[in-house]
C-alpha cells in the first residue's frame, strides 16, 4: 500500500556518482530528461527503506541503513537493463544527498564510548623535493592528493563555465566523483563543499523553493579558494567530541531542524557560565513533522528533561560529556545529567548576550561566516538584540531598523504566522535572538523572541515551535523588561541598504552562477564599471572589467581559427569578483550598523 508521506532517503554521494558511471553514453544524455519524470513516480514504504513505482511491472527499491542508502547494492531496479538502468540513476539522483558532516548518532555514540580518535595528516613528499620539518609549519600535498584537488578544480569549473541552467546530472556526477576521491585522500573540506554544491545544484533543477543563489555562490567561492590553497584543504574527517568535565547548562532557545538533505529534529542553544554558547540536539532523517517531536527527546545523561523544557528557561548538569570543537554536545554512555535551575533573558549569564551593541555583534556574525563551515562556533551567527515593532520593520536600539523574516516558511513550523502576529503590533518592545542573513543587510531571520505579559512577567517563545495569538499579548504594548532597559528606543528612518552600484556588481557574480560564461558574456553592463567608480569602488570596477573579459574571450590564431576558452581564467576573473562583493559588503553593511553619534 503506498504510503503518502514517504520520501527518498539520502544517498552518499559516492553511491549516486557510480549510478550515473555505469551508464552507456547514449543514457547519459537522456538523464536530465528521466529525473525530471521521477519526481512523478510514487515512493512507498518498503521494509528496511523505500520503494519506487516506475510502472507496473517496475520498481526501484531502496534499502537504508542508519537512515541512508549507503551502499551501490542497497539500491535495486527490477528491469532487465538494471543495474545500468536510467531508472536506478533517476532515482538515485532525484534523492537528497547526504551531506558530509550531518549527524551521524551510530558513529557518534560509537566515537564517543570508545574514546574521542584524532586524525593528524603528516606531511608527507609531494615529488616537488624535499622539504625540512622545521622550515614551516603548513601541511604539503602527497602527489595524489595534488591530482585529486585538480580534478576538483576541473569539475567546480565545468559548473561555473556551464551555470545553474546548464549543470545537469552529469556535472553533478562529475563533481560527486571528484568530491569521493577527495574523501578518501583526506581532503575532508573540499569533499565536503563539493557535495553540498552537488546538493544545492540538485535543488535548483527541481525548482526546490529552499534554493538560494547566493548560498550556492558563497560555496562555490569557497571551493574554488579551497582548492587553490593547499593549506587550508587539509583538516581533520569529522568533528572530534573530546571529554570535558561537568558542565552547567543555561537553557537560551529551541530551534527545529529541517535540512534540503532529507534530516530532521530540534537543536538547543544553551549558555555556560562563562558565556559560551552550547548545543545539544537531535537530528535523524524524517520530514519537518520530525522537527516537532524531536523538540521533546530528553537531554543526554537520564535525567528526562526534554530539549524543549531545556531551551524555555531550563538548566541541566551534565557530568563527563562530550564536546566538539564547535560546541556541539554529544550523547555517550557515559553521560549522565541532573536537572538544574535556569536563567531567564533578563538574568545572568543570559542577559549578557544583549549587552553588546548591534555593531558589534554584526562584525563578529560576519566574521563567523567568513570562517570555513566545518570551523564555525556554535551560535556565532546569531543576534541578540532589543528594540520595537514599527510599521517599517523592528527599530533596533542602538542599531538600526530591520525587516523580521521567517527561517523557514514551510506551513508545519509557524514562525511566519507568528511573524506576521508581531508585525501586527505596532509599539510592542521586544527582546529578539535572530540569525544574520548575509546577503540581505536589511533584515534577519527571527528564532525566539521575548516581551511583557499581561501579569508583567517577561514572556519567551521559540518562533518555530510555538504557535501565537494575540492572547499572549497585553493589550497596550509594554516596554521591555529588566533594570537597564532604555527609556526610549531610536527609530531609524530605513532599513540598512548597500549602494545601487554594489548590489548591481553582486547581481553580476550571482548572475555569472545561474547562466554560466555565456550569459555572462551577452549580459555585461558596460556602464557597471564606470558607476562602479563614480562612487568610489575602483576596484570593483576592475573587477567586473576583468570578469567580462575573461567571459568573451575567444581569441583567433594566425590562421583565423578560434582558439580553445580559457575555463580557469573565468574561474579566477568570477572568484575575484564574488570577494570583492563580499568584502566590500560586509564594510558598508558595518557602517549602516553603526549609530551616527554626531546625529544624537
Amino acid at each position: 500500500m503506498t504510503d503518502a508521506t514517504a520520501v527518498l532517503p539520502p544517498v552518499t554521494a559516492e553511491v549516486a556518482a557510480a549510478a550515473l558511471d555505469l551508464l552507456p553514453a547514449r543514457l547519459r544524455k537522456r538523464v536530465d530528461g528521466a529525473v525530471a519524470k521521477a519526481a512523478g513516480w510514487p515512493v512507498e514504504a518498503y521494509p528496511d527503506g523505500v520503494l519506487v513505482r516506475v510502472a507496473d511491472d517496475t520498481a526501484v527499491t531502496l534499502k537504508v541503513t542508519a537512515g541512508i542508502v549507503a551502499s551501490a547494492d542497497d539500491a535495486v531496479c527490477s528491469c532487465l537493463l538494471a543495474p545500468a538502468c536510467l531508472h536506478r540513476a533517476a532515482v538515485l539522483s532525484s534523492a537528497p544527498l547526504a551531506l558530509e558532516g550531518e549527524p551521524d548518532r551510530a558513529v557518534e555514540a560509537a566515537e564517543t564510548a570508545d574514546g574521542p580518535k584524532d586524525r593528524a595528516i603528516a606531511p608527507q613528499d609531494t615529488g616537488l623535493g624535499p622539504v625540512a620539518p622545521d622550515a614551516t609549519d603548513e601541511p604539503v600535498l602527497t602527489p595524489a592528493q595534488s591530482t585529486v584537488l585538480d580534478a576538483l578544480r576541473a569539475a567546480v569549473t565545468a559548473v561555473l563555465v556551464a551555470g545553474v541552467a546548464g549543470s545537469g546530472a552529469v556535472h553533478r556526477a562529475e563533481l560527486l566523483h571528484a568530491a569521493h576521491s577527495a574523501r578518501l585522500a583526506g581532503l575532508y573540506r573540499p569533499a565536503a563543499t563539493a557535495v553540498r554544491i552537488a546538493g544545492q545544484l540538485a535543488e535548483a533543477r527541481s525548482d526546490d523553493p529552499a534554493f538560494r543563489l547566493p548560498a550556492l555562490s558563497a560555496e562555490l567561492a569557497e571551493l574554488l579558494d579551497l582548492v587553490r590553497r593547499p593549506a587550508e584543504a587539509l583538516s581533520p574527517a569529522r568533528r572530534s567530541y573530546r571529554p570535558e568535565g561537568p558542565l552547567r547548562l543555561y537553557g537560551l532557545f529551541t530551534e527545529p531542524v529541517v535540512t534540503t538533505s532529507g534530516y530532521a529534529g530540534a537543536t538547543v542553544y544553551a549558555v555556560v557560565p562563562d558565556g559560551t554558547l552550547r548545543t545539544v540536539s537531535d537530528v535523524a532523517p524524517g520530514g519537518p513533522e520530525r522537527a516537532l517531536q524531536a523538540s521533546g527527546t530528553p537531554v543526554p545523561g537520564g535525567c528526562a528533561l526534554p530539549l524543549r523544557e531545556l531551551g524555555d528557561g531550563g538548566g541541566v548538569i551534565l557530568t563527563a560529556p562530550t564536546v566538539s570543537p564547535d560546541g556541539r554536545i554529544g550523547g555517550g554512555a557515559q553521560v549522565r545529567s541532573v536537572r538544574a535551575t535556569g536563567a531567564g533573558w533578563y538574568e545572568a549569564p543570559l542577559a549578557a548576550l544583549w549587552e553588546r551593541a548591534p555593531a558589534a555583534q554584526l562584525a563578529a556574525a560576519l566574521r563567523w561566516f567568513a570562517e570555513p563551515a566545518d570551523a564555525r562556533a556554535a551560535g556565532g551567527d546569531l543576534l541578540f538584540l532589543d528594540g520595537v515593532c514599527t510599521g517599517a520593520g523592528f527599530a533596533v536600539s542602538g542599531g538600526p531598523t530591520l525587516r523580521l523574516s521567517a527561517p523557514d516558511e514551510r506551513p508545519e513550523l509557524p514562525y511566519a504566522e507568528n511573524l506576521r502576529l508581531l508585525a501586527g503590533r505596532p509599539g510592542q518592545a521586544l527582546r529578539l535572538i535572530a540569525r544574520l542573513v548575509p546577503d540581505r543587510p536589511d533584515r534577519v531571520q527571527v528564532l525566539a523572541a521575548s516581551w511583557t505579559g499581561h501579569d508583567g512577567e517577561a514572556v519567551r517563545a521559540d518562533l518555530g515551535l510555538r504557535r501565537l495569538n494575540r492572547s499572549h499579548f497585553p493589550a497596550v504594548p509594554a516596554p521591555v523588561q529588566g533594570p537597564d532597559a532604555p527609556p526610549g528606543l531610536p527609530m531609524a528612518a530605513a532599513p540598512p541598504a548597500l549602494p545601487v552600484e554594489l548590489e548591481l556588481l553582486r547581481g553580476t557574480v550571482h548572475r555569472a552562477v545561474a547562466g554560466g560564461r555565456a550569459v555572462t558574456a551577452v549580459s555585461a553592463d558596460g556602464e557597471l564599471p564606470r558607476r562602479l567608480r563614480a562612487v568610489g569602488l575602483t576596484t570593483g570596477a576592475e573587477r567586473v572589467r576583468a570578469l567580462t573579459e575573461a567571459a568573451a574571450d575567444r581569441r583567433h590564431d594566425v590562421l583565423g581559427r578560434l582558439l580553445p576558452a580559457d575555463p580557469e581564467g573565468f574561474a579566477l576573473a568570477w572568484l575575484s569578483a564574488a570577494v570583492y562583493a563580499s568584502a566590500a559588503a560586509e564594510s558598508l553593511l558595518l557602517a549602516a550598523w553603526t549609530p551616527d553619534i554626531s546625529a544624537n
